[in-house]
């Protein structure tokens, strides 16, 4: 969500990168809160100062006296929020990659599953908000897995460790007087109020401007409660959310297309929209063969010789709940995949190093056969599959660079 409420997720401070959860051979899988760890708070003179005069602006503001005390008055300096919010690692995914984990077959599988058991409200809800039970599960899918990684953190604490840093202090000032507001209202209390070291919360991660503006209450019990088990207010407050940005019910949000070989690549692009008819006069189909789903922009990441995507007006829609280009991808193709829709279609190709995806699972699996624990064997080379490189690289007396390689991957063969 990117306006003056805006929704930031640590999927967005990331930017166009994966979350901080660690799994698979990679940087993921997607999801807003950080592995479940626990975070202390620890004595800090400068921010007990800086709470006693931020009392006042809360007042000023109309926060009554008893939230202010009781919050804040729980409220400590988290140190390692402060580390993590200065030490994001710059993740460069390819759109290969983000893909591979967005719709991993854990995230698929558990999202069917999801689809079924909350099949009747998801219904609901679509019938109310028009959009559709597949996009709203994708979004619950990638923001949280489906709600087991909703983050555990103390936001009260988390959006004043970080208001009192300084580096974006006006914009997490303005959160944690949008939190106060929250536990006004009577939705949560202060120690109920947990999420991602970045403030965001529930199952589909609204931080508390965006909570405040399209947070609702469709359980009809007098609270708007996405701290719960129970995710039906959650899912309910993403579709209205996507709903006020625009989301036109029945519209696919784009999906792969198949370009001709002499497919002019000027033509390609956000921005440079045509109706499908247009898009079918020069030779684009969708993935299978078949016609052009709807109107929109192409964009092909590899060339007119990859993966290509049509992208809608619904996934602009969706960049509105996060603007990052794979993420709105990512979410578009794990809705289809929960459908039973098939991956992408076509070839991705090598990657920098040379290696396809198959030559990176090759490697994965060879490193796990001779002992090294890459976590998992996606071709996603993430964090644990480079320790896993480096070891072996160490134990066998080469240069340790923790990179892949396909001479790397030679030696196991």
């Amino acid at each position: 969500m990117r306006a003056v409420t805006r929704r930031v997720t640590v999927m967005g401070l990331i930017a166009a990168g994966l979350s901080a959860c660690v799994g698979g051979g990679g940087r993921g899988p997607v999801g807003a809160a950080q592995a479940e760890t626990v975070m202390r708070p620890v004595p800090n003179a400068g921010f007990d100062a800086w709470v006693a005069g931020f009392r006042a602006r809360a007042a000023a503001r109309g926060i009554p006296a008893g939230v202010i005390s009781d919050a804040m008055g729980s409220a400590g300096f988290l140190p390692d929020v402060v580390e993590r919010d200065r030490n994001q690692t710059e993740f460069t995914r390819t759109l290969e990659d983000y893909l591979a984990i967005a719709a991993k077959p854990e995230r698929v599988t558990m999202g069917q599953d999801k689809l079924r058991q909350y099949g009747a409200v998801l219904s609901r809800i679509e019938a109310r908000y028009g959009v559709e039970a597949h996009v709203v599960t994708a979004v619950w899918g990638l923001e949280s897995f489906y709600g087991t990684r909703r983050g555990n953190v103390p936001v009260i604490s988390a959006l004043a460790t970080l208001a009192y840093d300084g580096r974006r202090g006006a914009f997490f000032e303005s959160q944690l007087i949008a939190a106060l507001k929250i536990i006004a209202n009577g939705d949560v209390s202060a120690r109920g109020m947990t999420g991602s070291w970045a403030g965001a919360m529930g199952h589909t991660q609204f931080i508390p401007t965006s909570y405040l503006a399209y947070a609702v209450d469709f359980t009809g019990d007098g609270k708007r409660d996405i701290w719960s088990e129970d995710p039906t207010d959650s899912l309910a407050s993403t579709a209205a959310y996507l709903k006020n940005s625009g989301w036109q019910r029945g519209l696919p949000w784009g999906g792969e297309v198949r370009l001709p070989s002499d497919f002019n690549p000027a033509l390609l692009g956000r921005g440079k929209g045509k109706s499908a008819g247009e898009w079918a006069a020069l030779g684009v189909t969708s993935a299978t063969g078949g016609a052009v789903p709807a109107s929109g922009s192409i964009i092909a990441p590899k060339g007119v010789g990859g993966p290509a995507f049509l992208l809608t007006q619904n996934f602009n829609v969706i960049l509105r709940y996060n603007n990052a280009e794979s993420y709105a991808i990512g979410v578009g193709h794990l809705s289809d995949r929960l459908l039973g829709r098939p991956a992408v279609q076509a070839d991705w190709g090598p990657d920098q190093t040379g290696m396809t995806m198959a030559d990176r699972q090759a490697l994965q699996r060879a490193l796990t056969d001779a002992g090294y624990d890459t976590g998992g064997t996606d071709g996603v080379i993430g964090t644990k599959t480079k320790t896993a490189i480096s070891a072996y690289q160490q134990a066998s007396g080469l240069p340790v660079t923790g990179e892949p390689s396909l001479d790397l991957l030679r030696r196991f063969r």
